[in-house]
């Protein structure tokens, strides 16, 4: 795997802003990897502390922290989604709510990013947006360490009984599912939008 990020800079200190076409590179070949093709290994535990300290740098407007990590792996994660099979059984289209339970199963590592509001004078849309930021982030650093990653929501995100499994309080939602793993198979490149079709330029 690639080396570990360098050490997490220090409160205050100054970090000048440096062009990075590697980054950029980085970026262009950007892909998400199919959640059903991630396999073991999956990241250490110092690459998940990594993993999750560079999650923790999304912009976050009011230094609210908007957001907490959910570990699932291993022994608690089998028992997880064992008991979302059960919950699958019993809802309307048991049969298509057990299948898709196959991204969650499958991949060595899912971390659950949980969106948490909290009152006051920063909008709760923009620390749901941190939350979404934070996933992202999550999933660029899983790639640029060597990894598969997937960030995905799936029915399991907004089901009561499954976001009670999680511990979920008040005011918290499920930001995202991001599984990350060893991909069995290189992701293929998607269809991606015409950005000119998307954008203007506002002239007042």
């Amino acid at each position: 795997m690639t080396p570990s990020a360098p050490d997490t800079p220090a409160f205050g200190e100054a970090l000048p802003i440096e062009a990075s076409p590697s980054v950029l590179s980085f970026l262009a070949r950007r892909r998400s990897a199919s959640a059903l093709t991630l396999r073991a290994p999956g990241p250490s535990e110092s690459q998940l502390r990594r993993l999750l300290q560079l999650a923790a740098r999304a912009p976050d407007h009011g230094k609210l922290s908007p957001w907490r990590f959910v570990i699932l792996r291993g022994a608690g994660k089998r028992a997880f989604v064992k008991s979302l099979e059960a919950i699958a059984e019993g809802r309307p289209n048991a049969v298509k709510a057990t299948a898709k339970l196959g991204k969650i199963r499958t991949p060595p590592l899912t971390v659950a990013v949980v969106s948490r509001y909290t009152p006051g004078e920063i909008p709760e849309w923009e620390q749901r947006l941190s939350a979404g930021a934070a996933c992202m982030l999550l999933a660029i650093a899983a790639q640029a360490m060597g990894y598969g990653a997937n960030w995905i929501t799936d029915w399991y995100a907004y089901d009561p009984a499954a976001t009670r499994l999680l511990g979920l309080g008040e005011g918290e939602k499920v930001a995202g599912f991001v599984h990350v793993g060893t991909p069995a198979e290189a992701p293929l490149e998607r269809a991606r939008p015409d950005v000119g079709a998307i954008t203007t330029v506002w002239k007042g």
